[in-house]
């Protein structure tokens, strides 16, 4: 990270924030390494550099924003670089919007044209994008209440022939198969360019009837979480929270709970991964509010499970069990893949072994999650990206079990999958790894692995 500026003015709006939220500069300092790291950011911040921030030196790079979401998590409201004093460049207009769940869905279709453009052919014009936590709450807020508005599900009517509903869904069913094979970043610009330039403009259109036009705007809804999971693929996390997001308004305007509960799946799944479990957990308990009379016994599950993901990284052990039984029995309750929506038909219990593989990761119970892990390594032969997700995780299991030459054998196999896919997420969990690697990084058979990952995975913290 690039060495910090001095204004020569003592920045008395970050002193105050420190004050009112009762952290050491060092614990401060260890949390924005915390979330720099999770979104792939290195840096080696202590209690001195608390200091002279304080004392009006500025940390370049994305620090500010690092800063903010530190503070924000323990002041538990929403907190801005500049609210901290710390002169920041402003937002691109259309990056600002994204971030809001608009009332008047043609202001979304509009915003979802600009972004998307922008993004593909201007993307310098966008400049840094961030993340941005506490702008999950309002949108999260919107959904909930147009929830409580609807006085049932919506039942979408059949299209008989040809059209452009059928059309879209056959292009979803391509990107799905890219996505699958080669990860989420090969696919991205495709995904983005036909959402912004083809079916935005096609729902811009008058006199479709009205049951095709709620299930193009679902349609559209799935592309754009697909562009969100895509982005966050390719380590656009800000891009990634931008797209779900309008795509939970899409989503309300087709009226689909299903698809609705799986977008805030996402966007959970984000959250809990760049550092804010607190935020993941609520959007998958608005989630599992969404989804719970929605006849989706899978997409409960994965909801389960993302509000089982936040609470291990949380450390509330008591919580994230609970919800794994909850997963657990909605998975059970499933009457199999083809009497579910099809916007949860790849889940099943492979992927309930490798989302829990992680959760008991996080809790420190080895052996659970070696038994998961390995399991999802053998059943996902055939799809890379969870593939090296997994074999990271079942790496870590052996580390936390001091068997350090299966581990380090494992994740050198993980880190060989991770040349023929473009995926961000495969990327984060073998990091989570070399993390852990840290202690004993002195010894040969480590500092080989680090020799060999660095290429990958980037310098270690």
């Amino acid at each position: 990270m690039s060495a910090d500026e001095g204004s020569g003015q003592a920045n008395t709006a970050l002193a105050s924030a420190i004050e009112e939220a009762g952290c050491t500069h060092a614990a401060l300092a260890r949390r924005v390494n915390e979330l720099g790291r999770c979104q792939g950011v290195v840096s080696r911040y202590d209690r001195a550099s608390v200091t002279r921030w304080i004392q009006g030196m500025t940390p370049r790079g994305r620090a500010p924003e690092f800063i903010a979401a530190a503070l924000a998590g323990y002041l538990r409201r929403p907190v801005t670089p500049a609210g901290l004093g710390f002169a920041v460049q402003a937002q691109r207009p259309v990056a600002a919007r994204a971030l809001a769940y608009r009332e008047d869905v043609s202001e979304t279709l509009h915003t979802l044209a600009e972004l998307g453009s922008t993004d593909i052919s201007r993307r310098s014009l966008l400049g840094a994008v961030p993340f941005v936590a506490a702008a999950l709450l309002d949108p999260q807020r919107q959904w909930l209440l147009w929830l409580l508005e609807e006085e049932q599900v919506p039942r979408l009517e059949a299209v008989a022939g040809a059209g452009p509903v059928e059309e879209v869904r056959a292009m979803i069913g391509m990107f799905d198969e890219m996505d699958n094979r080669f990860g989420g970043g090969g696919v991205r610009a495709s995904v983005v360019h036909y959402l912004s330039a083809q079916v935005a403009p096609m729902l811009r259109q008058q006199g479709m009837p009205a049951s095709q036009r709620r299930q193009l705007f679902t349609a559209a809804a799935k592309l754009a979480a697909m562009a969100g999971w895509s982005s966050y693929d390719s380590a656009d996390y800000g891009l990634a929270q931008r797209y779900m997001i309008q795509g939970l308004r899409l989503c309300a305007e087709g009226g689909d709970r299903v698809l609705g509960g799986q977008i805030l799946a996402g966007l959970s799944h984000l959250a809990t991964s760049l550092g804010s479990p607190d935020e993941g957990a609520a959007l998958a308990r608005a989630g599992i509010a969404t989804a719970k009379r929605a006849g989706s016994p899978l997409g409960m599950m994965r909801l389960h499970a993302m509000a089982a993901r936040a609470f291990a990284a949380r450390g509330d052990s008591h919580q994230a069990t609970a919800c794994l039984h909850s997963a657990t029995a909605a998975l059970e309750a499933s009457h199999g893949a083809a009497q579910e929506s099809v916007w949860v038909r790849f889940l099943d219990h492979h992927y309930l072994e490798a989302e829990a593989a992680l959760v008991h990761r996080d809790l420190g119970e080895a052996v659970q999650s070696e038994r998961l892990a390995d399991a999802s390594v053998h059943a996902n032969a055939d799809r890379r990206r969870r593939q090296a997700i997994s074999r990271s995780v079942l790496a870590t299991a052996y580390l936390q079990q001091q068997r350090l030459d299966e581990a380090i054998g494992t994740a050198t196999q993980a880190l060989d999958l991770l040349g023929g896919i473009h995926s961000e997420r495969s990327v984060q969990a073998l990091r989570d790894f070399r993390t852990r690697l840290a202690p004993r990084r002195t010894e040969p058979i480590v500092r080989e692995f680090e020799r060999k990952a660095r290429p990958v995975l980037g310098a270690a913290a």
